[in-house]
């Protein structure tokens, strides 16, 4: 370890407006739909706090206070479950609260990902960040945040996600430039340059950026002067190739395991059956129904 400052605050930004889940979106924000009965937000928040990081800001939009009201302590519930001796249920409701200190702020026009960020700039108060997209769940078997927080204590820096994808789909993503000699067979690239949502065929490579950052303090000045760019979204692509253009060291940690994309609605009930086959009550008989109900035997 070089001595860079250990990262412990984490930012959620969960400011969208979630338009490819209307109706529902129009009353219950998207970071809130249920993996059969847990929120897919609670699954990025255990993933922070599994990884050490204590303290979470979540970048809320106008009208989003639902999130804000989950993470916040329930007493009258909590005493009528205690009434009824519901020890299950009351642990349940209490896991969110006890993963870590809950922060929050407000993004009023939603002007991309770099700006949402933008707004956790006195949150980390000059101390390095993680970010993670609530859209991106990363199966709790499988590591990448702890690899990724290992890779900013030994070089500092930003550290991205990457995922190999086809190249027919690296145009929905950020993708990076590798470093002259970097190995493309390890787990961890030196990144020399990235681009936003590339044609495929001018992409320089197939590493898409997925939704797990860790960013350097120097990140928010960066945002500052990171122009908008495709309706008028600031993009945190843009402000970490600043960075790397001024010579922050930029790495990226390839991923190789589980990952579930709930950004939309396809991917998300693919998200559902893949994690209700997990889930420690119900799994089980989901499972056992679900092979019968493929076999067409129903």
């Amino acid at each position: 370890m070089d001595g860079t400052e250990r990262v412990t605050k984490a930012v959620i930004p969960a400011a969208g407006r979630g338009t490819r889940f209307l109706p529902l979106t129009k009353v219950v924000p998207k970071e809130l739909a249920p993996i059969v009965s847990t929120p897919t937000i609670e699954f990025v928040v255990a993933e922070a706090a599994g990884n050490g990081l204590t303290d979470l800001l979540v970048v809320l939009g106008p009208g989003k206070d639902e999130i804000a009201d989950y993470f916040a302590p329930h007493p009258d519930l909590e005493a009528a479950l205690e009434e009824s001796g519901d020890k299950d249920a009351l642990a349940a409701i209490r896991r969110v609260g006890e993963l870590v200190r809950f922060h929050q702020a407000v993004q009023q026009v939603p002007r991309g990902l770099g700006d949402a960020i933008a707004h956790a700039a006195d949150f980390a108060a000059g101390e390095p960040i993680a970010v993670l997209l609530p859209d991106d769940l990363i199966d709790e078997r499988d590591d990448l945040l702890g690899a990724m927080l290992a890779v900013h204590a030994e070089h500092g820096g930003a550290v991205l996600g990457l995922l190999d994808v086809p190249r027919r789909d690296v145009g929905m993503y950020g993708c990076i430039t590798p470093a002259p000699g970097a190995d493309m067979t390890g787990d961890v690239i030196a990144v020399a340059d990235l681009v936003e949502k590339p044609a495929p065929d001018e992409a320089p490579s197939t590493l898409a950026i997925i939704g797990r950052y860790v960013l350097p303090p120097e990140i928010f000045p960066a945002l500052e002067r990171t122009e908008p760019g495709a309706k008028g979204e600031i993009q945190v692509t843009d402000a970490v190739r600043l960075l790397a253009q001024e010579g922050v060291p930029v790495h990226g940690v390839v991923f190789r395991g589980r990952r579930y994309d709930t950004g939309n609605r396809l991917d998300y009930l693919k998200a559902v059956v893949q994690l209700a086959q997990q889930h420690p009550q119900i799994g089980e008989d989901f499972g056992a129904w679900l092979r019968e109900y493929v076999s067409g035997s129903h």
